[in-house]
């Protein structure tokens, strides 16, 4: 089974970046305990004073899309709902390998 890989940016409204970025943050640490998740990064660029990007690895995609369905994750999209002005998603990704991330050997 191929992992699965999303890099999205989230476009916060004006001066909520920093908001926004504790929000996606607690997301984070919500995913702590769950091994389907592998990786959730949240970064900001200094050049884009409202955007928040996230990269996110899963074991796979329906582990993505269950991750969705939890309760603590519907509750963070709705405080994040507020002071969001847009989000994007730059691409979705098949990880190959690299450090941070368990691969089975081929």
């Amino acid at each position: 089974m191929e992992k699965f890989g999303i890099y999205g940016k989230l476009i916060a409204k004006e001066g909520e970046r920093e908001q926004l970025a504790t929000i996606l943050l607690e997301a984070a640490e919500s995913m702590e305990n769950l091994d389907e998740c592998e990786l959730y990064l949240v970064s900001v660029a200094p050049e884009d004073p409202n955007s928040v990007y996230v990269y996110e690895v899963w074991s796979s995609e329906s582990a993505h899309q269950g991750s969705l369905t939890l309760e603590s994750t519907k509750n963070l999209i709705q405080r994040a709902k507020p002071i969001l002005a847009g989000m994007e998603r730059i691409s979705t990704l098949i990880p190959r390998g690299g450090k941070g991330i368990k691969f089975e050997k081929l």
